[in-house]
């Protein structure tokens, strides 16, 4: 049940600031009084991200506003998804039946409005990633009224909105598209990926321009953007913002803070909760750091401005996509031959590229107890956003989709954050017939599967869902599978706990998996005392501890114990 304005989570920390919550960590308390009303934490966030243009079409008004499908490749025209779509979906209640509490969406500002062949066939921007103007929403996807509208549903909600930003390029050169100013961009050499200089001081692939992100020389605002700003009459207006931006921080007029700028105020307009940073290997990790200055300042300000529409007090948000990177890496990460510490330049979290390998060649036990002892350990404090499929990465964990049970086992329960790609909870093909590098990755999501119960492997796609509902929902009702201690319990059948103590949360929850379908006896000794009743959250059948087991008689294979 939705609260509007102040949560349950944003009433239990405001407890927490007035000091009218004393929860001891230094008095051991009966298992009937530990479990404490959840708070909303980053690190044990359950995140979907999506495609903005292949989710859900909300208006079709705006579908064709600039033109892109002519000659398009397969899947890399526009398709019709935008912000009203995703807006509307919270609104149906989607994304809470799967205990989602916040969204990632691919990038919606203003696109190149040409197109370019980079030996996949000819391709649009739909996926977001090629900025023309980083200051505008593009048509296609909606409009900043719209913006508004799905940042206050979603935060009535309980959700959190998380905008995917780059920094480190333009979209690239076509008819309609001119290339900005030598003093703001390279078009040459392209990286070899051998070096760290490799990496950062050059162009990604041929004719993607790369942003000088590492110049400190003043430049004025590049010649397309004026032009287009003069046509749109608003050259004024956003020069005034710009002198007012620069007089403030003191910052010098360098390519990377003019668009810090024109980022960061997409929150203090807005209110958006994160960021997540696309290329971050290809830019000097300073440069993150500024633009994690600038946005916990702008995330500030609008709290300032907002105190009714506050959910907690949580700072500003930003995971990054470092490429390659895996929990095993800890800290830091080999940036072609220079080590970096990402974390240590604003970032909160980082994407692990690790489980979809894992979860393939590793037992539930060796990932879960190896997540748990880096996270307490050299990432203490930090945390990671584990996924299995991804819009990017042609090796997914399940690429034929004949796995989705296992898929959110490994995902849900792993320690750490979750990314639930589009269509990962309702067995969406990644693997279309007609279609040329990552465009497979990327078909409009399987609203007609879900409404039809189609069946793909075996697998009814409502049964698949349903699976991902119960173990989204456990997450997010109890964090503590996300950044509670993890503890083995019996190896045979498989089952485990997961305990947090402190003073601010407190609980434990105990799960089994590829246990036999109907009765069967789980130890729970460790955890919970006898006498003490529980609920499998799976199949929502109560029991009571006795002889340190619980006995139950389901028709799962799978069971999420909770305290009641």
């Amino acid at each position: 049940m939705k609260m509007n304005k102040l949560t349950k989570s944003s009433l239990l920390i405001l407890f927490y600031g007035l000091g009218l919550l004393n929860l001891s960590s230094c008095e051991p308390a009966k298992t009937q009084s530990t479990k404490t009303e959840a708070p909303f934490i980053w690190n044990a966030a359950n995140i979907y991200f999506l495609l903005t243009d292949r989710f859900y079409n909300g208006n079709k008004e705006n579908d064709n506003i600039i033109p892109r499908n002519e000659n398009a490749a397969k899947l890399r025209g526009f398709m019709g998804g935008d912000i009203k779509g995703i807006t509307e979906k919270i609104k149906e209640g989607y994304f809470q039946d799967l205990g989602i509490n916040a969204i990632w969406f691919t990038p919606i500002v203003e696109q190149i409005h040409g197109s370019v062949d980079e030996g996949t066939g000819e391709t649009y921007p739909f996926h977001g990633y090629w900025a023309k103007d980083w200051t505008k929403i593009d048509p296609n996807f909606g409009t900043k009224e719209d913006l508004a509208e799905l940042v206050k549903v979603a935060h009535d909600n309980g959700i959190r909105i998380i905008l995917d930003v780059v920094i480190n390029h333009t979209g690239p050169v076509t008819d309609q598209d001119p290339v900005w100013d030598n003093n703001w961009v390279r078009t040459e050499p392209q990286c070899t990926y051998d070096s760290y200089e490799n990496f950062v001081n050059c162009t990604l692939v041929e004719n993607l321009p790369d942003v000088l992100t590492g110049s400190d020389e003043n430049v004025e605002i590049p010649t397309p953007l004026v032009e287009k700003w003069t046509k749109e009459g608003r050259l004024e207006k956003e020069q005034k913002e710009l002198d007012e931006f620069f007089a403030r921080t003191g910052y010098p007029r360098a390519p990377r803070f003019y668009i810090i700028k024109w980022l960061t105020d997409y929150i203090r307009e807005f209110g958006v909760d994160g960021f997540r940073v696309d290329t971050v290997k290809h830019t000097e990790e300073s440069v993150w750091g500024d633009l994690h200055k600038e946005a916990i300042a702008a995330f500030k300000d609008w709290k300032k401005a907002n105190p009714d529409k506050v959910l907690d007090d949580n700072d500003f948000y930003m995971v990054g996509e470092v490429y390659g990177y895996n929990i095993g890496n800890g800290r830091n990460f080999m940036n072609g031959d220079k080590e970096v510490d990402y974390f240590d330049e604003g970032f909160n979290t980082l994407i692990s590229f690790g489980l979809k390998w894992e979860a393939n060649e590793k037992s539930y036990e060796e990932v879960f107890a190896s997540y748990d002892s880096i996270l307490n350990n050299e990432l203490k404090g930090k945390g990671v956003v584990n996924y299995v499929s991804s819009h990017d990465d042609g090796h997914p964990f399940d690429k034929m989709r004949e796995k989705p049970f296992k898929a959110a086992n490994f995902l849900f329960l792993a320690p750490g954050s979750a990314q639930v790609y589009y269509g990962d909870e309702t067995n969406r093909s990644l693997d279309i017939e007609g279609t040329v590098g990552d465009a497979t990755l990327r078909s409009f999501m399987n609203w007609d599967e879900i409404e039809k119960n189609s069946e793909r492997n075996g697998f009814k796609t409502k049964d698949v869902l349903s699976h991902w509902q119960k173990l989204g929902k456990f997450k997010s009702l109890h964090p503590v599978v996300g950044i509670g201690r993890h503890q083995m319990i019996t190896e045979a059948p498989y089952v485990f706990s997961r305990s947090i103590k402190s003073d601010k949360y407190s609980d434990q929850v105990v799960v089994g998996l590829d246990l036999p379908k109907g009765k069967k006896d789980i130890s729970v000794a460790k955890v919970f005392e006898d006498g003490q009743k529980v609920k499998d959250f799976y199949s929502g059948t109560t029991a009571t501890v006795k002889g340190g087991k619980v006995t139950i008689d389901t028709p799962n294979n799978i069971v999420l114990f909770e305290a009641i």
